[in-house]
């Protein structure tokens, strides 16, 4: 941990980088997936929903046990790396896929990666971060995770018009910057030698260590499991932009826009939590989602698909580290890899409700009413928000 209270340590520079390469490589393939599966597999909307759902769920599960068990270990780094290593080996099952089983098996265990690597890696930027500097830390992570999904949409877009829409060439490309993220955390990230103390010598899943985590950390988790259910699968934001007639090739775009407001937006708003009103900060951000679901729902062409990818973006920006940040504040430092593990399955949970719920709308109702539900949901969630903070003044 770096002693000058102004400076972000290495090791979070180094971790952002990973993440760069990871969404790089992963995004390639996600942008062009959702249209795959529809235009090339035959698969419908709600089939498109349930894959996603199911392998944001996948992660989300695996995230409890990896960081339960890096808090057993004591050590973060050799679970980031298998989480990073496993994801990589999972992406040339993409391009090998000629159906919706193999698809989703691709998805399961790409998620597993995801997941085994997710919690640990947070809670690692936690073990080496100042309190004070947290929000930025997490916010700068995100920012240059995002970089990197929203690097990766437009190189598959290049890709798409150079090779005449072959999915499975870009699919093959993409496996590429995975193997160069596995290299960079390899020899590039470094974990303290003694980050805590293992937990204990039980594995530390069981009620004493739930009972440990404070009212605070669970009402974290509580909002944002329903925050999720209004920020359902960014693979609708792909089929909305194909639904008001966007050409295949062109679809990464809508993730291009909202990545880079994304990631313009993540660091700025993550300094702002350090120094600010948080509950305002989430208010905000939730406001944001509101509007991109009102004008997506509404949505005529393309150019109104760009404006609510973008609020969507916004909303990202200002709520996604700043809920890492609330977590890592309320758990005990010895339980970060539970806490994040458990707050992780919460949202993915609710992804997957969400995801489901956002495809049978589709395929039943249309486009306008998943967005409408969303918007919904996003309101239900400021309403939760704002009580909280009356009864906090109140007393």
């Amino acid at each position: 941990m770096t002693t000058n209270s102004h400076k972000l340590p290495k090791g979070v520079i180094a971790l952002g980088l990973v993440s760069l390469f990871m969404d790089l490589s992963s995004e390639m393939i996600h942008s062009l997936l959702p249209v795959f599966l529809v235009t090339v597999l035959g698969a419908s909307a709600l089939s498109v929903g349930i894959i996603e759902g199911i392998a944001e769920a996948t992660a989300a599960i695996a995230k409890v046990f990896s960081g339960v068990l890096s808090d057993w270990m004591g050590r973060r780094k050799p679970l980031v790396l298998l989480g990073y290593g496993m994801a990589a080996l999972t992406k040339p099952l993409f391009p090998l896929a000629t159906g919706l089983g193999a698809v989703l098996t691709a998805r399961f265990l790409d998620r597993i990666g995801k997941g085994i690597r997710g919690a640990p890696r947070d809670a690692l930027i936690a073990d080496i971060t100042p309190q004070p500097l947290r929000g930025a830390a997490y916010g700068l992570r995100q920012a240059m995770d995002t970089v990197g999904a929203f690097a990766g949409p437009l190189v598959a877009m290049a890709l798409m018009a150079a090779t005449l829409d072959n999915f499975r060439l870009v699919f093959w490309i993409a496996t590429i910057p995975a193997f160069l993220c596995v290299l960079l955390i390899a020899f590039g990230v470094e974990e303290p030698e003694v980050t805590r103390p293992a937990a204990q010598p039980r594995f530390p899943v069981g009620r004493a260590n739930l009972r440990r985590l404070p009212a605070r950390f669970w009402w974290v988790v509580a909002f944002a499991a329903v925050l999720t259910l209004a920020r359902f699968s960014e693979a609708f934001l792909l089929l909305r932009a194909e639904n008001v007639g966007l050409a295949v090739t062109w679809v990464p775009m809508i993730l291009i826009v909202m990545n880079i407001v994304y990631a313009a937006s993540a660091y700025p708003f993550g300094k702002l939590s350090d120094n600010g009103n948080r509950s305002r900060l989430l208010a905000w951000g939730i406001c944001f989602l509101i509007a991109a679901d009102l004008v997506l729902a509404t949505a005529t062409n393309v150019w109104a698909v760009g404006l609510g990818a973008a609020a969507w973006g916004l909303h990202m920006g200002a709520t996604q580290g700043l809920l890492s940040a609330l977590v890592a504040e309320a758990a005990p430092a010895d339980l970060r890899g539970t806490a994040f593990g458990v707050f992780n399955l919460a949202s993915g949970v609710a992804l997957l409700a969400a995801s489901v719920i956002a495809g049978g709308l589709w395929s039943l109702l249309g486009p306008a009413m998943t967005f409408y539900a969303g918007a919904l949901f996003s309101a239900i969630a400021l309403t939760g928000l704002l009580i909280k903070q009356i009864g906090v003044h109140a007393k």
